[in-house]
């Protein structure tokens, strides 16, 4: 799928609606009015960006064999397990801050992940659930609450389990889940009271009720073993429905009476300003005012990038020269394997530009900003002396060329990139007094006409 054609034919089709219902007397603001369609104000050029690479981590049968992992997650976490033809699909590669996740919950610390969109912040929590379920025993009651601030975040990640604990593995699962967030039936309901899964996923006001009301009773006098207590976006709880979740998180705490309780949280970066140490710090201070548990600085834990393409300098007239030719002739990549297309200068650069940047003070790999192709391009033919146009072109070719390549090891792949599009909900069209063929126009509201005073 070409995501650049389909953009502009959502975009198309959003611009025919929407000027079906304009319908202007005078012929200078319809004109007007065409102008601002055609420059692009309300649905204005996307936002590219790459999902970065990340530090390795090693893999889950890696894991297993340090001991860090019991020997069945092997068999549960593994890529392509719900396809036929994968069979027991393929070792699944961990990142860094997922391996850090990891160590830090067997350690028994409340811990925080803070890493972009992208990153497998779910795996961080749940192979460490998994992991405490195996090696403790299943059926013990509810080990594990993921508490979620939307239930399609609950649904997306109920299937994602399944794809794990429901796929590949001899018998019944090792280790049962369910969600509870209201949307069940009544016979479903009466089948999670009467018998607890070890992994229960639910929303806060799902948890505020399963405290209060009678008929969750059973279900919560029976969690004697709660083993984590997970908030998913822990950014999403703020101002007043931040107080009402740090309130609750110490209800369930005080409720339950379990001992040994690890309070999980994961978020988007929720603080950029400062050092890494203060920032870590400042995070820290906040989660440990909403879990109402201490959180150390340390055990914040943030994603760590690397490059997968070369650093290049295209200050070298070498370097220059290929990046050139491959941005007047940029088919000649499109056939290229892995190892050929990753190491190519054009690779190189869009990697850098929409993909990770250098933080000035600390010289660590961060998230580029995302920015807008003709931008983008632009700079390219600064670079390069090609045409701007003949750059975009190379830019899609290449964008979309490495979306369908992966690393022959992880399964990732190469350019995953997304586009961000706004969409304006309308505007309206100011006129000054003067005359038709002179009166001024403009989006913006204004007292007086610009140069009239």
């Amino acid at each position: 799928m070409n995501v650049f054609a389909l953009r502009n034919q959502l975009i198309a089709n959003f611009a025919s609606y929407v000027k079906s219902f304009i319908h202007l007397g005078d012929e200078r603001i319809e004109r007007y009015v065409a102008e601002r369609f055609e420059a692009g104000d309300l649905w204005p050029d996307p936002l590219v960006q790459l999902n970065p690479a990340f530090a390795p981590g090693g893999s889950v049968d890696q894991l297993v064999e340090r001991g860090l992992l019991h020997p069945v997650s092997a068999l549960i976490f593994r890529r392509d397990k719900d396809r036929d033809e994968a069979e027991l699909g393929r070792t699944l590669h961990l990142h860094q801050h997922q391996l850090e996740a990891i160590e830090i919950a067997r350690q028994g610390h409340n811990y925080l992940l803070t890493t972009g969109t992208g990153s497998g912040k779910s795996l961080a929590y749940l192979i460490p659930i998994v992991d405490r379920v195996l090696r403790e025993g299943a059926g013990l009651g509810v080990r594990a609450i993921i508490v979620y601030p939307m239930n399609a975040l609950a649904n997306s990640q109920a299937g994602e389990l399944a794809k794990f604990l429901d796929y590949g593995l001899d018998g019944p699962t090792p280790v049962s889940f369910k969600r509870y967030t209201g949307q069940e039936g009544e016979e479903e309901r009466r089948a999670i009271i009467a018998k607890p899964p070890d992994i229960l996923l639910t929303n806060y006001v799902m948890l505020e009720l399963l405290l209060t009301r009678q008929r969750e009773r059973p279900l919560i006098e029976g969690i004697k073993n709660l083993s984590f207590l997970v908030l998913d976006e822990l950014h999403t709880y703020r101002g007043r429905q931040g107080a009402d979740v740090a309130l609750l998180v110490r209800r369930v705490r005080e409720r339950l009476g379990t001992s040994g309780l690890q309070v999980v949280g994961t978020s988007a970066t929720m603080s950029s300003k400062g050092a890494l140490a203060e920032r870590q710090a400042e995070v820290a201070g906040i989660a440990s005012k909403l879990f109402g548990a201490p959180v150390r600085p340390e055990h914040v834990i943030g994603e760590t990038l690397v490059r997968g393409a070369p650093e290049l300098d295209f200050g070298d007239p070498a370097v220059l020269a290929g990046l050139r030719q491959q941005v007047a002739e940029p088919q000649a990549l499109l056939g290229a394997g892995y190892s050929a297309f990753i190491a190519s200068p054009l690779a190189a650069w869009i990697e850098s530009t929409f993909g990770v940047a250098t933080e000035g003070t600390s010289g660590r790999l961060v998230r580029a900003q995302p920015q807008r192709l003709s931008d983008a391009a632009g700079a390219l033919s600064r670079l390069s002396g090609v045409a701007p146009e003949q750059c975009e072109n190379a830019l899609k070719e290449l964008l979309l060329a490495g979306y369908q390549l992966t690393h022959p090891e992880t399964g990732l792949r190469i350019f995953a990139f997304k586009l961000h599009q706004f969409i304006g909900r309308g505007d309206t069209v100011y006129a000054s007094l003067e005359p038709e063929e002179s009166r001024h126009l403009t989006l913006e509201p204004q007292l007086f006409v610009p140069g009239s005073r």
